[in-house]
């Protein structure tokens, strides 16, 4: 049976789904992604001994502020009360990359899987904009959602 996709009134039009009504319960969703890089690069990350100072640093903080903001550039994103954010660099060094696990928590009546997958995006693009220089070839991949709890659907878990 397939689900009806709730951005669409009865005549197909995009419209901000009505939550008023949906009760107040404890929301979580974490999200993973990564970024591939060449060994130095991966080094100079981990060293610290990035011109531009501290990437992970940066990234964290970038994710943050992307997760508060994220009603902002998603059109039919509801603005939420965020009462936890984290972000959390994983290197893997045999594999030339970092991955991104971030964790969004909110008391509320919709759920953040938007602010976890865009904390993940935007750390990752503030690591690729901090170590271009010397590396353009870096790659973003494989953004997606690994859990979602809260709300009247229950509980999502993937790897």
């Amino acid at each position: 049976m397939e689900k009806e996709l709730s951005h669409f009134n009865k005549n197909g039009e995009v419209h901000m789904v009505d939550v008023g009504e949906k009760p107040i319960t404890n929301r979580v969703a974490i999200a993973k992604g990564e970024i591939l890089m060449a060994e130095a690069t991966l080094k100079i990350i981990l060293d610290g001994s990035s011109k531009k100072g501290d990437v992970l640093g940066t990234a964290r903080l970038a994710g943050i502020m992307a997760a508060k903001n994220t009603s902002g550039l998603i059109p039919l994103c509801h603005p939420i009360q965020i009462t936890k954010i984290s972000l959390d660099f994983l290197p893997i060094n045999q594999e030339n990359k970092i991955e991104i696990v971030a964790s969004v928590n909110s008391l509320g009546q919709t759920g953040v899987e938007m602010e976890a997958m865009t904390a993940v995006n935007i750390a990752a693009l503030t690591i690729y904009d901090m170590v271009k220089a010397i590396d353009k070839g870096m790659m973003i991949s494989n953004l997606r959602l690994v859990l979602k709890d809260g709300g009247k659907s229950g509980k999502f878990e993937s790897t």
